[in-house]
């Protein structure tokens, strides 16, 4: 079986791939709540490639900000550069709940079938085999953002059948669930980038579903490293490799230091 690192015949690394895939479903004249990390790289390559009016908010307050810089953090001078407004995590967390944020980008330890995902621990709460970050403001962009995208890596460990621990709802146990717990109706997840794939939820089920594979991976591969019973839409694409000039864009304008790639 091929290691879900290898990008045979490639001059990208997995981490450009999960970048340019991830930039491509930020589109223009939305706001888009940006987290650390590959969000970042992703936001700012969208705003150079095809989304130049794409609204970046981030959780410490920058809103609007112009990424000619990277951020190394969601509360760096970067995130405030030509922005908006310059407020505070209360105000972001405000401006979400009233319904104002589109998209949220979020990352986690772990992901269950209906997009729950857990950034607290690993194992029994009290006596914890791993104590993770917690949820910084994971709970709020999952609970109140409408669409949530999630982008982690790929494997059983991480893709379970259930979580150790709740920290940001998805769809909770399934279709209904989340307005049931009062959370905003048609709010919810919406993709799963990978270093393997793309996913999405069925809009009935509310369970994760495979709609296309990263370059280089099979469908099998995909079942192979999922924890759970991933469902397959009727027909799995192929995501198309980064092309030159989102990588020129990436290496030479966006993370010119190798900070992340």
């Amino acid at each position: 079986m091929m290691s879900q690192t290898e990008m045979p015949g490639s001059n990208y690394n997995p981490a450009e791939m999960l970048i340019c895939t991830a930039a491509r479903l930020m589109t223009d004249n939305t706001t888009a709540f940006i987290g650390t990390g590959i969000p970042m790289l992703a936001a700012s390559l969208a705003q150079k490639m095809h989304a130049p009016n794409l609204v970046t908010v981030f959780e410490f307050g920058g809103t609007g900000a112009i990424l000619e810089e990277l951020p190394t953090c969601v509360g760096g001078e970067a995130t405030f550069h030509r922005a908006v407004a310059a407020s505070g995590i209360c105000d972001i967390v405000e401006t979400a709940q009233r319904g104002f944020i589109e998209y949220g980008f979020l990352g986690g330890a772990q992901i269950d079938p209906y997009g729950n995902l857990n950034s607290t621990v690993i194992g029994d709460y009290y006596h914890p085999k791993v104590r993770l970050p917690g949820s910084g403001g994971g709970n709020d962009v999952g609970s109140h953002c409408w669409q949530t995208i999630a982008i982690m890596r790929h494997d059983r460990k991480r893709f379970v059948e259930q979580l150790d621990f709740i920290t940001t709802p998805g769809f909770l146990d399934g279709p209904g669930a989340r307005e049931t717990a009062g959370l905003p109706p048609g709010t919810g997840p919406y993709r799963v980038v990978t270093n393997l794939a793309l996913m999405g939820y069925h809009p009935e089920s509310k369970r994760m579903i495979l709609l296309a594979t990263q370059p280089g991976f099979t469908v099998e591969q995909v079942l192979d490293f999922t924890g759970f019973e991933l469902l397959l839409a009727d027909q799995v694409e192929k995501n198309p490799s980064p092309t030159d000039e989102e990588l020129r864009i990436l290496r030479m304008e966006v993370d010119r230091d190798r900070l992340y790639i």
